[in-house]
Protein backbone atom coordinates (compact mmCIF):
# COMPACT_ATOMS: atom_id res chain seq x y z
CA UNK A 1 0.00 0.00 0.00
CA UNK A 2 1.11 3.41 -1.16
CA UNK A 3 0.76 6.15 1.40
CA UNK A 4 1.95 9.87 1.28
CA UNK A 5 1.66 12.09 4.26
CA UNK A 6 2.02 15.47 4.88
CA UNK A 7 2.89 16.39 8.18
CA UNK A 8 2.01 19.68 10.56
CA UNK A 9 5.56 20.63 11.27
CA UNK A 10 8.86 18.88 11.79
CA UNK A 11 8.20 18.51 15.31
CA UNK A 12 8.82 14.28 16.40
CA UNK A 13 5.28 13.58 17.02
CA UNK A 14 4.51 14.70 14.01
CA UNK A 15 7.43 13.69 11.96
CA UNK A 16 9.23 11.17 12.97
CA UNK A 17 6.20 9.46 14.91
CA UNK A 18 3.91 8.70 11.83
CA UNK A 19 7.47 7.26 9.49
CA UNK A 20 7.56 5.27 12.77
CA UNK A 21 4.01 4.02 13.02
CA UNK A 22 4.20 3.25 9.73
CA UNK A 23 7.19 0.62 9.49
CA UNK A 24 5.36 -1.67 12.18
CA UNK A 25 3.58 -2.99 8.60
CA UNK A 26 6.35 -3.47 6.19
CA UNK A 27 4.00 -3.41 2.61
CA UNK A 28 3.40 0.20 3.50
CA UNK A 29 4.98 1.92 1.37
CA UNK A 30 5.42 5.33 3.35
CA UNK A 31 6.42 8.24 1.43
CA UNK A 32 7.61 12.05 3.60
CA UNK A 33 8.42 15.30 2.11
CA UNK A 34 12.12 16.11 3.21
CA UNK A 35 12.47 17.24 6.83
CA UNK A 36 14.09 20.56 6.07
CA UNK A 37 11.12 21.95 4.12
CA UNK A 38 8.82 21.25 7.17
CA UNK A 39 8.20 24.59 9.76
CA UNK A 40 8.57 24.60 13.42
CA UNK A 41 7.90 27.10 15.95
CA UNK A 42 9.91 29.79 14.36
CA UNK A 43 9.78 29.32 10.79
CA UNK A 44 7.54 28.47 8.20
CA UNK A 45 7.47 25.40 5.79
CA UNK A 46 8.76 25.92 2.08
CA UNK A 47 5.30 25.55 0.90
CA UNK A 48 6.75 25.52 -3.10
CA UNK A 49 8.95 22.57 -2.65
CA UNK A 50 6.35 20.63 -0.37
CA UNK A 51 3.50 21.13 -3.81
CA UNK A 52 6.85 19.88 -5.83
CA UNK A 53 7.13 16.73 -3.71
CA UNK A 54 3.52 16.31 -4.45
CA UNK A 55 3.48 17.13 -8.01
CA UNK A 56 6.72 13.96 -8.25
CA UNK A 57 4.91 11.23 -6.34
CA UNK A 58 3.50 8.31 -7.67
CA UNK A 59 0.87 6.43 -8.34
CA UNK A 60 -0.86 6.41 -4.35
CA UNK A 61 -3.65 4.74 -2.57
CA UNK A 62 -4.07 7.23 -0.32
CA UNK A 63 -3.19 10.41 0.50
CA UNK A 64 -2.94 12.42 4.01
CA UNK A 65 -2.89 15.81 4.36
CA UNK A 66 -2.25 18.70 6.74
CA UNK A 67 -4.08 21.44 4.94
CA UNK A 68 -2.47 24.35 7.32
CA UNK A 69 0.86 23.15 6.19
CA UNK A 70 0.55 23.83 2.93
CA UNK A 71 -1.71 27.23 3.19
CA UNK A 72 0.19 28.71 6.09
CA UNK A 73 3.28 27.20 6.47
CA UNK A 74 2.23 25.01 9.58
CA UNK A 75 -0.65 24.75 12.51
CA UNK A 76 1.50 27.42 14.41
CA UNK A 77 1.88 29.63 11.01
CA UNK A 78 -1.57 29.72 10.91
CA UNK A 79 -2.47 31.80 13.56
CA UNK A 80 0.85 34.14 12.90
CA UNK A 81 0.98 34.53 9.20
CA UNK A 82 0.29 38.43 7.58
CA UNK A 83 -1.10 37.20 4.76
CA UNK A 84 -4.79 37.98 3.29
CA UNK A 85 -7.61 36.09 3.05
CA UNK A 86 -6.84 36.66 -1.24
CA UNK A 87 -3.38 35.72 -0.80
CA UNK A 88 -3.79 32.27 0.87
CA UNK A 89 -6.52 31.39 -1.35
CA UNK A 90 -4.61 31.67 -4.85
CA UNK A 91 -1.94 29.10 -2.94
CA UNK A 92 -4.67 26.52 -2.02
CA UNK A 93 -6.36 26.79 -5.53
CA UNK A 94 -2.61 25.76 -6.94
CA UNK A 95 -3.21 22.84 -4.69
CA UNK A 96 -6.24 21.82 -5.59
CA UNK A 97 -5.45 21.47 -8.96
CA UNK A 98 -2.34 19.18 -8.14
CA UNK A 99 -4.85 17.01 -5.96
CA UNK A 100 -7.38 17.29 -8.94
CA UNK A 101 -4.44 15.02 -10.64
CA UNK A 102 -3.96 12.68 -7.71
CA UNK A 103 -6.21 9.47 -8.49
CA UNK A 104 -6.15 8.31 -4.89
CA UNK A 105 -8.13 8.69 -1.64
CA UNK A 106 -7.38 11.94 -0.20
CA UNK A 107 -8.01 12.14 3.58
CA UNK A 108 -7.33 15.64 5.07
CA UNK A 109 -7.42 17.73 8.00
CA UNK A 110 -8.13 22.32 8.78
CA UNK A 111 -7.64 23.67 11.99
CA UNK A 112 -9.68 25.88 13.95
CA UNK A 113 -7.59 28.83 15.12
CA UNK A 114 -7.19 27.36 18.78
CA UNK A 115 -7.56 30.45 21.63
CA UNK A 116 -5.09 29.31 24.41
CA UNK A 117 -5.62 30.36 27.90
CA UNK A 118 -3.05 31.96 29.04
CA UNK A 119 -0.18 34.87 28.36
CA UNK A 120 2.58 32.59 26.56
CA UNK A 121 3.45 33.54 22.98
CA UNK A 122 5.78 30.23 22.40
CA UNK A 123 2.92 29.24 19.42
CA UNK A 124 0.88 32.74 18.73
CA UNK A 125 1.26 36.60 17.66
CA UNK A 126 3.70 38.16 20.05
CA UNK A 127 1.05 40.36 21.74
CA UNK A 128 -0.28 37.29 23.08
CA UNK A 129 2.47 37.43 25.84
CA UNK A 130 0.54 40.70 27.09
CA UNK A 131 -3.28 40.09 26.44
CA UNK A 132 -3.30 36.27 25.64
CA UNK A 133 -5.49 35.65 28.46
CA UNK A 134 -7.71 38.72 28.26
CA UNK A 135 -8.54 37.70 24.02
CA UNK A 136 -9.42 34.28 25.54
CA UNK A 137 -11.71 36.30 28.79
CA UNK A 138 -13.46 38.15 25.55
CA UNK A 139 -13.69 34.95 23.48
CA UNK A 140 -15.30 33.06 26.24
CA UNK A 141 -17.94 35.38 27.82
CA UNK A 142 -18.78 36.92 23.83
CA UNK A 143 -19.66 33.24 23.21
CA UNK A 144 -21.45 32.56 26.72
CA UNK A 145 -23.29 36.04 26.99
CA UNK A 146 -24.65 35.95 23.19
CA UNK A 147 -23.14 40.01 23.18
CA UNK A 148 -19.60 41.48 23.18
CA UNK A 149 -17.91 40.96 25.90
CA UNK A 150 -16.80 44.40 28.40
CA UNK A 151 -13.85 42.88 28.28
CA UNK A 152 -13.34 44.45 24.76
CA UNK A 153 -12.76 48.19 26.56
CA UNK A 154 -9.37 46.84 28.40
CA UNK A 155 -7.71 44.80 25.14
CA UNK A 156 -6.40 47.95 22.61
CA UNK A 157 -8.13 48.27 19.65
CA UNK A 158 -5.81 47.46 17.07
CA UNK A 159 -4.75 44.13 18.66
CA UNK A 160 -8.11 42.94 18.99
CA UNK A 161 -8.78 44.10 15.39
CA UNK A 162 -5.92 42.22 14.25
CA UNK A 163 -6.50 38.61 16.31
CA UNK A 164 -10.21 39.05 14.85
CA UNK A 165 -8.98 39.34 11.72
CA UNK A 166 -6.98 36.48 11.85
CA UNK A 167 -9.77 34.14 12.92
CA UNK A 168 -12.12 35.44 10.42
CA UNK A 169 -9.30 34.92 7.18
CA UNK A 170 -9.05 31.24 8.25
CA UNK A 171 -12.85 30.66 9.05
CA UNK A 172 -13.56 31.52 5.17
CA UNK A 173 -10.38 29.81 4.35
CA UNK A 174 -12.21 26.82 6.08
CA UNK A 175 -15.54 26.91 3.99
CA UNK A 176 -13.49 27.00 0.84
CA UNK A 177 -12.41 23.47 1.89
CA UNK A 178 -15.70 23.08 2.87
CA UNK A 179 -16.82 23.22 -0.51
CA UNK A 180 -14.22 20.85 -2.34
CA UNK A 181 -15.10 18.37 0.17
CA UNK A 182 -18.99 18.57 -1.27
CA UNK A 183 -17.57 18.55 -5.07
CA UNK A 184 -16.14 15.39 -3.81
CA UNK A 185 -12.55 16.35 -3.42
CA UNK A 186 -11.74 14.43 -0.22
CA UNK A 187 -12.45 11.28 1.04
CA UNK A 188 -12.70 12.26 4.37
CA UNK A 189 -12.23 16.00 5.70
CA UNK A 190 -12.04 17.03 9.76
CA UNK A 191 -12.15 20.28 11.09
CA UNK A 192 -9.90 20.08 14.56
CA UNK A 193 -10.86 22.01 17.60
CA UNK A 194 -7.46 22.57 19.24
CA UNK A 195 -7.26 23.57 23.16
CA UNK A 196 -11.41 23.76 23.77
CA UNK A 197 -13.09 25.15 26.40
CA UNK A 198 -16.51 25.09 26.60
CA UNK A 199 -17.27 28.29 25.25
CA UNK A 200 -15.44 30.90 22.46
CA UNK A 201 -14.89 32.10 19.06
CA UNK A 202 -13.30 28.26 18.10
CA UNK A 203 -16.84 26.88 19.37
CA UNK A 204 -19.17 28.60 17.74
CA UNK A 205 -17.28 28.56 14.57
CA UNK A 206 -16.63 25.02 14.65
CA UNK A 207 -20.82 24.67 15.06
CA UNK A 208 -21.14 27.28 12.00
CA UNK A 209 -19.28 24.62 9.99
CA UNK A 210 -21.30 21.21 11.43
CA UNK A 211 -24.08 23.33 10.34
CA UNK A 212 -22.65 24.01 7.43
CA UNK A 213 -22.05 19.95 6.68
CA UNK A 214 -18.44 19.65 8.22
CA UNK A 215 -17.26 17.61 10.04
CA UNK A 216 -15.35 18.85 13.49
CA UNK A 217 -13.09 16.88 16.03
CA UNK A 218 -11.55 18.08 19.47
CA UNK A 219 -7.39 17.81 18.99
CA UNK A 220 -4.54 18.31 16.32
CA UNK A 221 -1.37 16.94 16.31
CA UNK A 222 -2.95 13.16 16.54
CA UNK A 223 -5.82 13.93 13.65
CA UNK A 224 -3.02 12.66 10.88
CA UNK A 225 -2.56 10.11 12.73
CA UNK A 226 -6.19 9.60 13.10
CA UNK A 227 -6.38 10.00 9.21
CA UNK A 228 -3.70 7.27 8.42
CA UNK A 229 -5.59 4.80 10.69
CA UNK A 230 -8.62 5.34 8.73
CA UNK A 231 -6.72 5.03 5.13
CA UNK A 232 -5.65 1.60 6.15
CA UNK A 233 -8.37 -0.92 4.96
CA UNK A 234 -10.11 -4.01 7.28
CA UNK A 235 -12.79 -3.35 9.91
CA UNK A 236 -11.56 -3.41 13.30
CA UNK A 237 -14.05 -3.99 16.33
CA UNK A 238 -12.73 -2.58 19.54
CA UNK A 239 -13.98 -2.50 23.47
CA UNK A 240 -13.26 0.41 25.26
CA UNK A 241 -12.86 -0.79 28.86
CA UNK A 242 -12.55 1.95 31.77
CA UNK A 243 -10.76 1.67 34.96
CA UNK A 244 -12.73 4.37 36.55
CA UNK A 245 -15.93 3.07 35.71
CA UNK A 246 -17.72 5.79 37.23
CA UNK A 247 -15.85 8.94 36.18
CA UNK A 248 -16.06 8.35 31.74
CA UNK A 249 -17.99 11.62 31.76
CA UNK A 250 -15.62 13.68 33.31
CA UNK A 251 -13.92 16.28 30.66
CA UNK A 252 -10.11 16.34 30.20
CA UNK A 253 -8.13 19.34 29.97
CA UNK A 254 -7.75 21.31 26.74
CA UNK A 255 -11.07 19.52 25.56
CA UNK A 256 -14.86 19.98 25.66
CA UNK A 257 -16.16 16.45 25.32
CA UNK A 258 -16.34 14.07 27.90
CA UNK A 259 -13.58 11.45 28.29
CA UNK A 260 -16.20 8.54 26.66
CA UNK A 261 -17.29 10.63 24.34
CA UNK A 262 -13.61 11.50 23.24
CA UNK A 263 -12.40 7.81 23.07
CA UNK A 264 -15.42 6.61 20.80
CA UNK A 265 -15.02 9.77 18.66
CA UNK A 266 -11.11 8.44 18.07
CA UNK A 267 -12.08 5.06 17.72
CA UNK A 268 -14.52 5.99 15.08
CA UNK A 269 -12.42 8.19 13.21
CA UNK A 270 -10.03 5.77 12.75
CA UNK A 271 -11.81 3.91 10.77
CA UNK A 272 -12.88 1.51 14.22
CA UNK A 273 -16.59 0.33 15.41
CA UNK A 274 -17.18 0.34 19.18
CA UNK A 275 -17.90 -3.67 20.49
CA UNK A 276 -18.91 -5.90 23.39
CA UNK A 277 -15.41 -7.15 25.34
CA UNK A 278 -16.60 -10.78 23.94
CA UNK A 279 -17.28 -9.28 20.39
CA UNK A 280 -13.93 -6.84 20.40
CA UNK A 281 -10.94 -7.89 18.12
CA UNK A 282 -9.17 -5.35 20.47
CA UNK A 283 -9.64 -4.15 24.01
CA UNK A 284 -8.83 -0.44 24.73
CA UNK A 285 -8.19 0.20 28.50
CA UNK A 286 -8.49 4.12 29.15
CA UNK A 287 -6.44 4.63 32.92
CA UNK A 288 -8.77 7.60 33.50
CA UNK A 289 -9.12 10.19 36.25
CA UNK A 290 -11.68 10.26 39.35
CA UNK A 291 -12.34 13.42 39.77
CA UNK A 292 -9.82 15.69 37.44
CA UNK A 293 -7.07 15.18 34.87
CA UNK A 294 -3.89 15.99 36.52
CA UNK A 295 -0.34 17.22 34.81
CA UNK A 296 2.70 16.96 36.75
CA UNK A 297 4.34 19.69 34.96
CA UNK A 298 1.71 22.29 35.75
CA UNK A 299 1.75 21.36 39.37
CA UNK A 300 -2.03 19.70 39.05
CA UNK A 301 -2.04 16.56 41.04
CA UNK A 302 -4.83 13.99 40.73
CA UNK A 303 -5.74 11.13 42.34
CA UNK A 304 -3.06 7.61 40.80
CA UNK A 305 -4.23 4.18 39.73
CA UNK A 306 -4.38 2.63 42.97
CA UNK A 307 -5.66 -0.88 41.85
CA UNK A 308 -4.43 -3.70 40.12
CA UNK A 309 -3.95 -4.12 36.28
CA UNK A 310 -3.86 -8.09 34.97
CA UNK A 311 -3.82 -7.87 30.96
CA UNK A 312 -6.53 -10.49 29.16
CA UNK A 313 -6.35 -13.38 26.73
CA UNK A 314 -6.79 -11.11 23.86
CA UNK A 315 -5.01 -8.17 21.94
CA UNK A 316 -5.40 -5.14 23.96
CA UNK A 317 -3.68 -1.69 24.49
CA UNK A 318 -3.38 0.99 26.67
CA UNK A 319 -4.54 4.41 26.65
CA UNK A 320 -3.18 6.16 29.91
CA UNK A 321 -5.42 9.67 30.46
CA UNK A 322 -4.95 10.19 33.84
CA UNK A 323 -2.64 12.74 33.72
CA UNK A 324 -2.43 15.43 30.65
CA UNK A 325 1.40 15.58 29.41
CA UNK A 326 2.39 12.21 31.00
CA UNK A 327 2.31 9.19 32.29
CA UNK A 328 0.91 7.72 35.69
CA UNK A 329 3.98 6.36 37.60
CA UNK A 330 1.36 4.18 39.67
CA UNK A 331 -0.37 2.67 36.85
CA UNK A 332 2.98 2.45 34.68
CA UNK A 333 4.54 0.60 37.57
CA UNK A 334 1.42 -1.66 37.58
CA UNK A 335 1.32 -2.72 34.15
CA UNK A 336 5.42 -3.47 34.10
CA UNK A 337 4.40 -6.46 36.27
CA UNK A 338 2.82 -8.18 33.84
CA UNK A 339 4.16 -9.58 30.68
CA UNK A 340 4.12 -7.79 27.89
CA UNK A 341 3.52 -10.48 25.02
CA UNK A 342 2.15 -10.76 21.28
CA UNK A 343 -1.36 -9.94 22.81
CA UNK A 344 0.35 -5.80 23.99
CA UNK A 345 -0.73 -3.81 20.93
CA UNK A 346 0.60 -0.40 22.33
CA UNK A 347 0.66 2.20 24.93
CA UNK A 348 0.30 5.66 25.07
CA UNK A 349 0.27 8.90 27.98
CA UNK A 350 1.12 11.75 25.43
CA UNK A 351 0.51 15.32 25.93
CA UNK A 352 -4.00 15.75 25.75
CA UNK A 353 -6.21 12.52 25.35
CA UNK A 354 -6.86 13.20 22.17
CA UNK A 355 -2.95 12.89 21.34
CA UNK A 356 -2.97 10.06 23.31
CA UNK A 357 -6.05 7.76 21.83
CA UNK A 358 -5.89 9.17 17.71
CA UNK A 359 -1.72 7.70 18.16
CA UNK A 360 -2.32 4.77 19.96
CA UNK A 361 -5.22 3.61 17.94
CA UNK A 362 -3.19 3.94 14.84
CA UNK A 363 -0.15 1.83 15.86
CA UNK A 364 -2.36 -0.59 16.72
CA UNK A 365 -5.00 -1.08 13.90
CA UNK A 366 -1.28 -1.24 11.59
CA UNK A 367 0.09 -4.47 13.32
CA UNK A 368 -3.09 -5.63 13.50
CA UNK A 369 -3.88 -5.74 9.98
CA UNK A 370 0.04 -6.11 9.26
CA UNK A 371 0.59 -8.06 5.74
CA UNK A 372 4.27 -7.81 6.76
CA UNK A 373 4.60 -7.10 10.88
CA UNK A 374 8.22 -5.67 11.78
CA UNK A 375 8.63 -6.34 15.57
CA UNK A 376 11.33 -4.17 16.24
CA UNK A 377 9.57 -1.09 14.39
CA UNK A 378 6.72 -2.15 16.95
CA UNK A 379 9.16 -2.60 19.81
CA UNK A 380 10.72 0.83 19.01
CA UNK A 381 7.48 2.61 18.87
CA UNK A 382 6.63 1.74 23.15
CA UNK A 383 10.32 2.33 23.47
CA UNK A 384 9.71 5.73 22.67
CA UNK A 385 6.26 6.20 24.07
CA UNK A 386 7.67 4.89 27.06
CA UNK A 387 10.82 6.85 27.49
CA UNK A 388 8.91 9.88 26.29
CA UNK A 389 5.39 9.65 27.93
CA UNK A 390 6.68 7.76 31.25
CA UNK A 391 10.61 8.30 31.91
CA UNK A 392 11.17 12.10 30.57
CA UNK A 393 7.35 13.69 30.74
CA UNK A 394 6.46 11.97 33.98
CA UNK A 395 9.83 12.28 36.14
CA UNK A 396 13.27 13.09 34.54
CA UNK A 397 11.67 16.68 33.27
CA UNK A 398 10.56 17.30 36.45
CA UNK A 399 14.74 17.81 37.44
CA UNK A 400 15.52 19.75 34.68
CA UNK A 401 14.95 23.45 35.00
CA UNK A 402 15.88 24.24 31.06
CA UNK A 403 16.80 21.57 28.11
CA UNK A 404 20.05 20.06 29.28
CA UNK A 405 20.96 17.10 27.13
CA UNK A 406 23.67 15.89 29.16
CA UNK A 407 21.61 15.98 32.28
CA UNK A 408 18.72 14.21 30.53
CA UNK A 409 20.62 11.80 28.88
CA UNK A 410 22.04 10.87 32.53
CA UNK A 411 18.94 10.82 34.02
CA UNK A 412 17.30 8.67 31.63
CA UNK A 413 19.39 5.62 32.06
CA UNK A 414 17.63 3.83 35.19
CA UNK A 415 14.44 3.82 32.97
CA UNK A 416 16.19 2.96 30.17
CA UNK A 417 17.28 -0.33 31.90
CA UNK A 418 13.61 -0.81 33.45
CA UNK A 419 12.30 -0.74 29.89
CA UNK A 420 14.53 -2.53 27.99
CA UNK A 421 13.80 -5.40 30.87
CA UNK A 422 10.00 -4.98 30.58
CA UNK A 423 9.96 -5.25 26.26
CA UNK A 424 13.14 -7.96 26.27
CA UNK A 425 14.67 -4.99 24.02
CA UNK A 426 18.06 -3.54 24.18
CA UNK A 427 17.73 0.03 23.86
CA UNK A 428 20.61 2.56 22.12
CA UNK A 429 19.17 5.68 21.72
CA UNK A 430 20.56 9.87 21.97
CA UNK A 431 18.04 12.32 23.07
CA UNK A 432 17.86 16.09 21.14
CA UNK A 433 15.85 18.82 22.33
CA UNK A 434 14.18 19.97 18.67
CA UNK A 435 12.44 22.56 19.59
CA UNK A 436 15.04 24.04 22.46
CA UNK A 437 12.19 23.83 25.17
CA UNK A 438 11.50 21.39 27.40
CA UNK A 439 8.24 20.83 26.35
CA UNK A 440 8.96 17.73 23.78
CA UNK A 441 12.18 15.73 23.55
CA UNK A 442 12.96 13.77 20.59
CA UNK A 443 14.07 10.16 21.15
CA UNK A 444 16.25 8.66 18.04
CA UNK A 445 17.47 5.43 17.64
CA UNK A 446 21.47 4.66 16.70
Amino acid sequence: MKIAFVPIDNRPVCYTLPKLISQIDEEIEFFLPERKFLGDLERIADIENLFDWLKSLPKLDALVLSLDTLAYGGLIPSRRCPETFEEIKCRIEKLREILLEKECKIYAFSSIMRISNNNINQEEKEYWSKWGKKIFDYSFQTHKLGCESCITNIIPSEILDDYIATRKRNFEINKIYLEWQKEGLFDTLIFSKDDCAEYGFNVQEAKFLEDLGGFTKTGADEIPLSLLSRAITGDIKICPIFLEQASKNLISNYEDVSIEKSVQGQIELAGGKLASEKDADILLYVNNFIDHQGEIVMGINTESFGGKFVVPNKPYMVADVRFANGADNNFVNELFKNNLDEKFYGYSAWNTSANTLGSLICGAKIKYFAKRFNKVAFKNLQVTRFLDDWAYQANVRQTLSEPDVEKLTTGMKEFEEVVEKVLDTEIKVEYIYPCKRLFEVEVEFN
